[in-house]
Formats: C-alpha cells, sequence, structure tokens
C-alpha cells in the first residue's frame, strides 16, 4: 500500500501479513480522493475512519493535511499498527480499539466525512445498520458525507440517504448525504 498525494506522497507501507484485512487498492483509492479533492479543503476536515484495518485511508488524508482523525477498529493488530506508523509518520490519528457498531451508538462528536470499509460479506441489512446509525445519532456535519465501500454485489441505494455510487474494479463507493 501506499500513500498516494501529500506530504508522503509515494511513501510506500508495508503492513503485517496476518492482519485480517482487504486494503483499498491504490486505483480506488486515487479515484475516491480525486472526488474529495474537488469537494473538500482537506485541512478543515474532520474524519472518521471505521473499519479501519490497515489505517490506509487515514493516512492518505493525514498525508494531505487533515489533522482531526479517528481510525476504529476492533483487530488489536490493526490498531497497534495504525499507532506505530501514525506515529513514525507524525500524523495526529487519534486510534479506538472498538466494535465499529458499539462505537457508532456511543459516538458524541461530529465528522465532515465518515469513511467505512467493513468486510464485504456482510449482509445488505448490516450495512444498512451503519448508514442508519451515522444518520440516527446525528454524527455527520451538514454538508458532510458517509462514504461505505463495499463489493460490487452489494446495493445500497434503497436508503433513502443513499446520493450516488461508483464502481472501480469489483469495489463500489456508496455515498450518503443528510437530507
Amino acid at each position: 500500500m501506499r500513500i498516494i498525494a501529500g506530504r508522503y506522497k509515494g511513501k510506500r507501507l508495508l503492513a503485517p501479513k496476518k492482519l485480517p484485512v482487504r486494503p483499498t487498492t491504490d486505483m480506488a483509492k486515487e479515484a475516491l480522493f480525486n472526488i474529495l479533492n474537488n469537494r473538500y479543503h482537506f485541512e478543515d476536515l474532520k474524519v472518521l475512519d471505521l473499519f479501519s484495518g490497515t489505517g490506509n485511508i487515514s493516512f492518505e488524508f493525514a498525508s494531505r493535511g487533515v489533522e482531526t482523525i479517528t481510525a476504529v477498529d476492533e483487530n488489536a493488530n490493526c490498531t497497534r499498527f495504525i499507532n506505530r506508523t501514525a506515529k513514525e509518520l507524525d500524523f495526529a490519528i487519534s486510534v479506538i480499539k472498538n466494535d465499529v457498531y458499539r462505537h457508532l451508538k456511543n459516538e458524541t462528536s461530529t465528522w465532515d466525512i465518515i469513511f467505512a470499509d467493513p468486510p464485504y460479506h456482510l449482509k445488505t441489512n448490516q450495512f444498512m445498520e451503519l448508514v442508519d446509525l451515522v444518520f440516527e445519532n446525528n454524527i455527520l456535519e451538514n454538508e458532510g458525507v458517509l462514504i461505505v465501500e463495499h463489493s460490487d454485489q452489494t446495493d445500497l441505494s434503497e436508503s433513502p440517504k443513499f446520493s450516488e455510487s461508483r464502481k472501480y474494479g469489483s469495489s463500489v463507493f456508496s455515498f450518503f448525504v443528510s437530507d
């Protein structure tokens, strides 16, 4: 995995092989950040990275100047890797080891961008529960966006908060916004 742009553009990060993750591909990540780059000033954002795994998305946001980032994952090896790498790169990423659904039920901060990359094998209702928790708990800022990465076998367009989706290979980014 590599950081695509910003302060650490081109830096390769080597995650331990035993982590139970499927990092977002460089192609998909680059496309996503091209979309976001046209909508937001990164320095002004607060980002919540759910199912953060290797921290791939958090590191990309941090490299581009986002200073308020929280990464949530329930795997201790993942959170240790993110903490260690963030420290090495001098990124102020707050890392929380917790079940994402439990975390969302108790979250009190609000975020400009919430990115979630749950395991692709989840059922559609589990993806929808994630979306519902974000909006029921009002943790998305006005004009903020929830982005959920999932396989092209999952369709989340039935949510009333669904805005659009973008497909890159077998990965899809679904975007959700407030009314």
